[in-house]
């Protein structure tokens, strides 16, 4: 997907600032900027709470998509909120298995311990993996800043080897992708092919290319090849016309994985040809960083967001 270089840079910018959180602190604590931010990010976001997420699930499992819940949220510092977010969790997968939802459980490990430690992490996945393995689901691990990839890795190895529901994300952008998926080769596990939404170095990371889109492809070709399941995320009209050339998506362990909110269409299209689409259904408190990542990955996203604050919400699943 091409953008201008304006667009380019406005998106170079936001990945900048979503981090800084003294702004961010600034602009949660306005009541005339926070009301209007959130607003927007309810087209990308199920709200704050967990039944309006297994309620807007359970329509899209009527549509014919699954679906892959998470409470979102990063860098727990305190061990009494990584506990507090596991139980959510536990919670998520309990009420998900109750309602016999089509659905899968995704987080992030600094959101249940990394920050902390990575004994932390792995205690707390191993609770969740065997909960959602009883429920016959899988937990999608998701791929962090570059500097935490390699303890991302470190947990996941350790609790793949014991739990195959396990689901690693692997970005397209980071050079060193292919040596991490390689390495991933003897173990029984699944895999989310991501672009890559943070921003990194230009000496580790690709910039958006046809040579970023060419690794995505060998990432995707490699992991077939391995026998893997692959979900296969990505709103690229480009890439989703490639990977459906090259037969990856039609490939028995493939689906499509679209983010909630964006580009319902391409669900929708893929869906009437046979092609499994899962929709990735976000919830919680930490709305500012997520809404900033979905304008920065697709600029466009910024004038949706305006009309959305404008005339006010569709319903959230128009469109699928």
């Amino acid at each position: 997907m091409n953008y201008s270089s304006t667009e380019l840079a406005f998106a170079h910018s936001l990945k900048g600032i979503a981090r800084n959180n003294e702004l961010k602190s600034r602009i949660l604590e306005s009541s005339d900027i926070s009301p209007l931010l959130s607003s927007a990010a309810k087209r990308f976001m199920a709200g704050i709470d967990q039944k309006p997420a297994l309620t807007i699930a359970e329509a899209l499992n009527q549509r014919g998509y699954s679906t892959n819940i998470e409470y979102i949220g990063e860098n727990t510092t305190s061990t009494t909120e990584c506990e507090r977010v596991v139980h959510e969790f536990e919670r998520l997968i309990h009420t998900s298995a109750q309602q016999q939802l089509q659905t899968y459980i995704s987080l992030d490990l600094s959101h249940i311990g990394l920050s902390i430690n990575t004994q932390l992490a792995l205690k707390h996945l191993k609770i969740l993996a065997k909960q959602a393995h009883n429920h016959g689901m899988k937990i999608f691990v998701g791929m962090e800043e570059m500097a935490k990839t390699d303890a991302v890795l470190e947990v996941f190895h350790k609790a793949a080897a014991e739990f195959p529901n396990l689901v690693i994300t692997l970005q397209a952008q980071l050079m060193r992708s292919t040596a991490d998926l390689q390495a991933l080769h003897s173990i029984d596990c699944s895999l989310r092919i991501v672009k890559g939404a943070f921003q990194e170095a230009a000496n580790v990371a690709l910039p958006r290319s046809k040579k970023l889109n060419s690794h995505y492809l060998n990432l995707i070709q490699i992991a077939q090849e391995q026998g893997k399941s692959v979900s296969i995320a990505t709103h690229d009209q480009v890439l989703i016309q490639d990977v459906t050339r090259l037969g990856y998506l039609h490939h028995p362990q493939a689906e499509l994985e679209l983010l909630f909110g964006v580009r319902p269409e391409a669900g929708l299209q893929a869906r009437q040809t046979d092609i499994p689409v899962r929709i990735y259904l976000p919830y919680g408190e930490e709305w500012y960083l997520y809404l900033c990542h979905r304008i920065a990955e697709h600029p466009p996203n910024i004038y949706t967001a305006f009309i959305d604050v404008i005339e006010g919400q569709p319903s959230p699943i128009e469109g699928y």
